[in-house]
């Protein structure tokens, strides 16, 4: 990188430079694994030498940790598809039933950016419509980040809600529907040919909370993209101009998922088919009454801890979806996949062979002290 000459040719540089910092952050999460490892034989060592059986649950708890790292960074073996790396921008759509559906859809909201914000995702509010009475109708951010949408695209579907609802003075049990898609943000790398005499661009006032600058101009601006019949809109920046580039970014997201939707091979890798939202379509279902259970239907991952999965603990429907689709679809190694991500991916694979025999052997140590 260093060569004069390096940026001569800038695709095949971005590339190299891509590579290397994969490479890096693939070394140095081995290093540190290794410093760990070492770190909970000292304290073993340190309780054996001192024989203070207290800092058992201490030391176990340090190995688990450990182990939980080499887990999720196997994950990222399955975030190899061309475009996981990008950010993600994520739509929610409350389905029929008024202010019960558009309530679920604000708590959809919720979990998902209480996810992204655990994750150290940035977030970014691109477009919102408020619920008639409560809720949300529809809202669309942008989850800024390495591989947000790798492991975003496992939640595009429909997500059920099964409750007493709190807006029923007969406290009966409602079903409610709300549809999340999520579309990769395409950089200005990726050619997407938008001819402006297509897209009639309309501006409007700006509704809802903003302060009397959004409120008193016409800063809102929806386009329409007059071939696919494609809508995007924006309201929440102050300026018209700012609204103006928001909207322009989503259309060339949902242009450039319509273009790969036309590949029957590609369609999977965005996240398969948008369903009706409705009964029998989703993917995963949320139930707090009669009893609590969170369930997704296409890997049958579940748990009973509700009140944790509202507050973002997703990982665990994520990384199973992910393990189901890599068992589904093209080996790890199949040579459709990305070459600079398949190099760090099988770092990362050779990282888990040498960590986890040292690894079990700590914790056979650990059980053969404790147990005597």
């Amino acid at each position: 990188m260093s060569d004069p000459t390096f940026w001569d040719n800038p695709d095949k540089a971005r590339e190299i430079s891509q590579e290397a910092t994969q490479l890096k952050n693939a070394v140095e999460s081995y290093k540190q694994l290794v410093s760990d490892i070492e770190d909970a034989n000292v304290m073993l060592e340190m309780a054996i030498e001192e024989d203070d059986s207290s800092m058992e649950s201490e030391i176990k708890e340090y190995v688990k940790a450990i182990e939980e790292t080499v887990e999720k960074q196997e994950v990222l073996l399955l975030l190899s598809g061309e475009y996981d790396a990008n950010n993600a921008i994520l739509t929610f759509h409350a389905g029929a039933g008024g202010t019960e559906a558009q309530d679920w859809c604000s708590m959809l909201i919720r979990m998902y950016l209480r996810w992204a914000e655990k994750s150290g995702f940035s977030i970014e509010l691109m477009d919102e419509q408020p619920g008639d009475e409560a809720g949300t109708k529809s809202s669309t951010f942008l989850i800024k980040g390495e591989n947000a949408f790798g492991y975003l695209k496992s939640e595009k579907g429909v997500h059920r809600l099964v409750r007493i609802s709190p807006f029923d003075a007969a406290a009966r049990r409602h079903t409610s529907f709300a549809a999340v898609d999520v579309m990769p943000e395409i950089d200005d790398t990726v050619e997407i040919n938008i001819d402006m005499k297509d897209v009639q661009v309309d501006t409007y006032r700006a509704s809802g909370a903003g302060g009397q600058h959004i409120n008193k101009t016409d800063s809102a601006v929806r386009m329409t993209h007059k071939p696919t019949g494609i809508v995007v809109q924006c309201q929440t920046q102050r300026s018209q101009m700012q609204n103006r580039e928001q909207a322009l970014r989503l259309l060339r997201a949902k242009l450039f998922e319509l273009e790969l939707e036309k590949q029957a091979e590609i369609k999977e890798q965005i996240g398969g088919t948008y369903q009706a939202i409705e009964w029998g379509s989703q993917i995963r279902s949320y139930v707090f009454h009669p009893y609590n259970l969170v369930k997704d239907h296409r890997t049958n991952v579940e748990t009973g801890n509700v009140q944790a999965v509202m507050d973002g603990n997703l990982d665990q429907f994520i990384e199973g979806f992910l393990k189901k689709e890599a068992n589904l679809t093209k080996p790890l190694y199949s040579s459709n996949r990305d070459p600079i991500k398949l190099r760090a991916a099988k770092r990362i694979r050779q990282n888990k062979r040498s960590c986890l025999p040292a690894i079990r052997f700590l914790e056979e140590k650990i059980n053969d002290y404790f147990k005597s």
